[in-house]
């Protein structure tokens, strides 16, 4: 889809990724990309040596803008990451000036711009601006974008909190720009990078960084699917899909101790907490678990697994859609052994067994309450 955006007199033609999305009508950008851009280019705010940070990038409409300009982009998401790589690939955009570096990463030493796209999560927020706060002074330009419907009179509290003097813009296209200067005082202990709570009946202790669904406690659909797990065989490979923090492929590794389970999410902070979890219950079952980052499934080998476990996410970043639970599912299919077993928890009004019976041919109720529905579908 061509964007508005214009790099070397041509327009940006950007995709989401992956590019064969059920849900094709999705930009791979919006006006507050727009916005932030325009500002910086009319406001005369770069010059060729700047170096430009750019966080939360969802495919590369920002980054992608300054491609003779040093950037770092950093993301929490490796289905961002693949986006921005696919789109420079598209638009014959070189990246041997573009580094791209994950959320739990230092951020770089002197930066001149940071254009940050604000997050779906309060707590990766806080986070963010904590960690920019202590890495910078302020000499630097910040410039943050958003929706105007999401930037509340909380959001910006944030900002005043964690960075200091904060601002904003009149609205354009819906969207709306935020202006700090670095000046708040630095703390160590403001925001938690990591927050810890325990599960019944075991008493685990649940490790959790700031981007991590369900940081603050176990949420209800995973609730009930602990309840329900498959029974898992002595050395079956198991794999924790969408994993988050962990708690579904712990609960089968203290079901079965010989188990190999893989852990696999698309955010680092959300694999890094599944390690740091099982690290911290079962330190001496870590060297049967690994621990990926990907793309639902998509690096794993075909027939390879013989139980799956899933709580699928139905939103990516902003946008509402089902896409993932139908990748999710067919990879799942792709994956597992012959009489493999997927296992799946899911809001009543997903329809999730539909799909399921397109893909497997078969979907068995396995428990349900007012909210939740748990399904098992065999290969």
């Amino acid at each position: 889809m061509i964007s508005p955006f214009i790099v070397n007199d041509q327009n940006l033609f950007l995709e989401r990724y992956p590019a064969n999305q059920v849900t094709r009508s999705l930009q791979a950008w919006d006006s507050a990309d727009e916005y932030i851009i325009n500002y910086l280019q009319e406001s005369a705010l770069i010059t060729p040596e700047s170096h430009i940070l750019v966080m939360n990038d969802s495919y590369g409409a920002i980054s992608l803008n300054f491609p003779e300009h040093h950037v770092t982009s950093v993301s929490d998401s490796y289905i961002s990451e693949c986006g921005l790589k696919k789109n420079a690939e598209h638009n014959h955009l070189s990246l041997k000036n573009l580094t791209q570096i994950n959320s739990l990463a230092e951020l770089p030493a002197k930066v001149d711009v940071v254009l940050y796209k604000i997050p779906k999560s309060n707590n990766l927020l806080k986070e963010q601006l904590q960690k920019i706060r202590q890495a910078y002074q302020s000499n630097i330009i910040f410039i943050a974008a958003d929706k105007a419907k999401n930037i509340h009179s909380n959001t910006l509290k944030f900002f005043e909190r964690y960075l200091g003097a904060t601002t904003t813009s009149l609205a354009v296209k819906k969207s709306r720009l935020v202006f700090s200067k670095l000046d708040a005082e630095i703390t160590d202990s403001t925001f938690p990078r990591v927050k810890r709570w325990k599960t019944e009946p075991h008493q685990f202790e649940i490790i959790n960084h700031a981007n991590v669904f369900a940081r603050d406690k176990l949420d209800i659909g995973a609730q009930l699917l602990l309840s329900h797990l498959p029974t898992i065989s002595e050395n079956e490979h198991v794999i924790d899909l969408g994993c988050g923090n962990g708690v579904l492929g712990l609960h089968l590794l203290a079901q079965q101790s010989q188990a190999k389970i893989t852990f696999s999410d698309e955010s680092y902070m959300a694999v890094a907490s599944a390690h740091d979890t099982v690290k911290h219950n079962y330190p001496q079952l870590l060297n049967q678990c690994r621990f990926m980052v990907n793309d639902c499934l998509t690096d794993e080998s075909a027939a390879s697994a013989d139980s799956i476990v899933c709580n699928p996410p139905f939103h990516q970043q902003n946008a509402t859609t089902d896409h993932i639970a139908w990748q999710m599912f067919n990879d799942c299919y792709r994956v597992l052994k012959q009489g493999g077993k997927l296992t799946i928890v899911g809001n009543r009004q997903l329809g999730y067994h539909i799909k399921l019976k397109r893909i497997f041919g078969n979907a068995t109720l396995v428990a349900s309450n007012k909210k939740f529905v748990i399904f098992s579908a065999t290969k």
